[in-house]
């Protein structure tokens, strides 16, 4: 289902990658000895501290929101940040209609990023982590 979604034509690239992380704090969290992939299980306060308070805690905040929100099945940093950037959370990400999630970063951004189809892209997404949530035991 996912490279379906990856595949229509003049949908934001839900699945890409892009570097999140600004070259110092990619220094920090190296001579902290942190992956990024190891933010989404860290405390924003507590990282803060960690750094000396290198990365502040809004920062802190940012980045694990941004590294939770990528594990979602089908969505890569790249949509994370902006998600992050205009307000959204992994709680957000996942329970709210596409339509505002994609609305919200369209004002963030000033211009129209996502279209129709990275709406419904993004629904058929949520639909499929929700139906894998209850799943769950």
């Amino acid at each position: 289902m996912t490279a379906q979604l990856q595949s229509l034509p003049g949908t934001f690239p839900l699945h890409e990658d892009k570097t999140f992380v600004s070259e110092s704090e990619w220094v920090i969290l190296k001579l902290l000895c942190r992956s990024l992939d190891s933010l989404a299980d860290a405390e924003p306060d507590e990282l803060s501290a960690t750094s000396g308070g290198q990365l502040s805690v809004h920062r802190c905040r940012e980045l694990i929101a941004i590294v939770r929100i990528a594990r979602l099945s089908g969505l890569g940093s790249w949509m994370a940040r902006l998600l992050v950037e205009s307000g959204s959370d992994e709680v957000d990400a996942v329970n709210l209609p596409a339509e505002e999630l994609c609305a919200r970063i369209n004002e963030h951004m000033g211009y129209a990023i996502c279209n129709a189809a990275t709406v419904r892209a993004l629904a058929n997404l949520q639909q499929g982590w929700r139906e894998s949530a209850e799943e769950q035991p």
